[in-house]
């Protein structure tokens, strides 16, 4: 993938992604940023995974359990988790919303890997409409 990439608000659609969790992701070779839209009582089951993730949260409080500890994330705060860490999220009462850098890219959550062409060339013609050369 070459060049910079554009992403209009109306191709920025969150997908379901586990129960009570909806998401899109923008990436690029060797980072992603994703969005996540979730409902209260939801979680991530525990898992790891070789991805660094930060993850910022935008609106409500997001938890997060290890083995040691649980972190409560509220909005406006960010969490860094290094790769292979054993790691749950959940929320409580109320939805959230947050944001998550990832280095490298956590393919499972790449959008359009199958389309990939077909959304870029969208996402072009999306962005130039009314443009002029």
């Amino acid at each position: 993938m070459k060049g910079a990439q554009f992403h209009p608000k109306k191709t920025l659609v969150p997908q379901p992604i586990v129960k009570g969790a909806r998401m899109w992701s923008v990436a690029l070779e060797k980072t992603m940023f994703t969005y996540f839209e979730i409902d209260p009582e939801s979680r991530f089951d525990l898992h790891s995974h070789v991805n660094e993730q930060i993850t910022m949260v935008l609106g409500g409080e997001l938890f997060f359990k290890f083995k040691d500890r649980i972190v409560c994330v509220k909005k406006g705060e960010v969490i860094a988790i290094p790769s292979n860490t054993p790691h749950e999220a959940f929320t409580q009462k109320s939805s959230v919303i947050a944001v998550d850098a990832w280095s490298p890219v956590m393919e499972k959550y790449r959008q359009g890997k199958k389309d990939n062409n077909v959304l870029q060339k969208e996402r072009i013609l999306a962005g130039c409409i009314g443009m002029k050369p």
